[in-house]
């Protein structure tokens, strides 16, 4: 039996061990080992109490077992589940009973996805929604993959190609009734009006500064600078633990270390660097040249010096530099180049409420007046002022951080392009629609030649026609049993 018709089995549910484990199976063989394992085929999508037993009729497991007959199932097939208890031995014997039907067999990562999209019960943008929102850290990165899920761009291109389709159909029709003076004319007029309309909707789309795509990688943040300037102790601040080495030693970070972090919802990678200097040691000499890479293709630099000096200057890229000047606890006012202190209008307080008196150090001023007051000199366009060590400033640079990813990423509420390759297709496809409108002054078969192009882009997107070449890089990116 080809792999494509044969029954397929996996584990739905967690890691093991669990209180409870999902055992998913789908495929035309489904009845009959539902039937062998649970006794008889139960009620269709009413959980059932029954005790599972092999093919030598020795009990597996107390289970409950669902039945849901095709092609009212996720998959569009037969399907069944096995709610088992989630020991190591129930599924070994779980899954030795499932091999031992013909034609059944494990699952491949994203097999079950990948039958609801060959059975309609999903287009390929949705599938890939799917993905985004089985692997989403965040909470913004959750809904806009339950937005995608839904069909926030599969339907908008559904009905973009439907009207391709019907503005094609009048421009056919124009040409084949070309005999005829007037006709025409009557047809072209509202086929030409139906595809600027269409053009302008998805230029609107594609013009939208909402990076929304982007929420599925996150923003790149890159700690570097110096050595010793307190790198490390910065990541180890904004991951609340102890991810890096500090030591008050030179050198001691060798490599790219990163952290994933959920700031308000935004997906944000924080990578901290080896500290970049000139050095004769080989081993340092490649941290440098990784920390140098990384950083020119991070999406925010954070150059960090020693509040007390001025630093040498941070290296030229495209991304921003934000100045984070370090060590502010250990700084003299008197003597710093870099640094006017003054203590803050509000006097501190204690932990038992009363009042500590001013507490020196807390706020500062740059050359242009007080932080966040008015804008910053030019030669140092965002600058930022902390004492990792103790936590002093980094709320706020925290809170600088946030500011930054929502521009960055925009309104996704409003986003419907998920990934690259939807925005490519929607591109190809406003490309062809554009040259449509233009070579209508020069013969409609030419016109009718781009809308088709069109509509192939858009069934593309949709994973409607010749996919085959992308399917199975996306669908295997799926985890088994999904």
């Amino acid at each position: 039996m080809p792999p494509g018709q044969q029954t397929i089995f996996a584990l739905s549910s967690g890691r093991l061990p669990s209180a409870i484990a999902v055992i998913r199976v789908s495929g035309p063989q489904s009845a009959v080992v539902v039937a062998a394992l649970a006794g008889q085929v139960p009620v269709p999508r009413m959980a059932t109490r029954r005790t599972l037993r092999d093919h030598r009729q020795q009990p597996i497991d107390d289970a409950l077992v669902l039945w849901f007959p095709a092609p009212a199932s996720a998959t569009g097939e037969d399907v069944a589940e096995f709610h088992v208890h989630g020991g190591r031995a129930v599924l070994a014997a779980l899954f030795a009973a499932l091999s031992a039907f013909e034609d059944v067999r494990a699952a491949e990562p994203g097999e079950f996805t990948r039958r609801a999209f060959e059975n309609g019960k999903l287009d390929l943008t949705e599938a890939e929604a799917l993905d985004d929102l089985i692997h989403a850290d965040t909470d913004r990165q959750r809904r806009q993959a339950l937005r995608q899920l839904k069909g926030l761009l599969g339907d908008r291109a559904r009905n973009w190609r439907a009207q391709i389709i019907e503005a094609s159909a009048l421009i056919e029709a124009g040409i084949d009734f070309a005999d005829e003076a007037d006709v025409p004319a009557e047809l072209l007029a509202p086929a030409v009006a139906r595809i600027k309309v269409l053009l302008g909707e998805i230029e609107q789309v594609l013009a939208g500064q909402g990076r929304s795509e982007r929420l599925r990688d996150g923003l790149v943040v890159a700690i570097t600078g110096p050595p010793n300037v307190g790198k490390s102790t910065l990541m180890n601040q904004l991951a609340r633990r102890e991810v890096a080495i500090v030591s008050p030693h030179a050198g001691t970070t060798r490599d790219v270390i990163e952290i994933q972090l959920d700031l308000d919802g935004y997906p944000v990678t924080v990578i901290d660097t080896a500290g970049i200097r000139e050095t004769d040691d080989p081993v340092e000499q490649e941290g440098v040249r990784r920390a140098q890479a990384r950083a020119a293709e991070a999406d925010l630099v954070l150059w960090l010096v020693d509040a007390g000096e001025h630093g040498q200057p941070p290296p030229q890229g495209d991304a921003p530099i934000w100045m984070v000047h370090t060590k502010i606890d250990l700084v003299d006012a008197s003597k710093s180049p870099v640094l006017i202190m003054r203590s803050p209008a509000q006097p501190g307080v204690s932990k038992d409420g009363g009042s500590q008196g001013p507490r020196p150090g807390l706020s500062f001023e740059t050359e242009g007046g007080p932080v966040g007051s008015r804008p910053q000199p030019e030669r140092d366009p965002r600058a930022f002022f902390i004492a990792a060590i103790r936590g002093d400033g980094v709320a706020e640079l925290i809170a600088a951080l946030v500011a930054f990813a929502e521009v960055f990423f925009g309104s996704e509420e409003g986003g419907l392009i998920g990934r690259e390759r939807q925005r490519k297709l929607l591109q190809q496809t406003a490309d062809a629609l554009r040259r449509c409108i233009g070579a209508i002054s020069q013969g409609e078969e030419l016109a009718a030649e781009d809308l088709r192009m069109a509509a192939y882009a858009l069934g593309r997107l949709l994973g409607r026609v010749d996919v085959e070449d992308i399917l199975d890089a996306i669908f295997r990116e799926f985890c088994i049993g999904k």
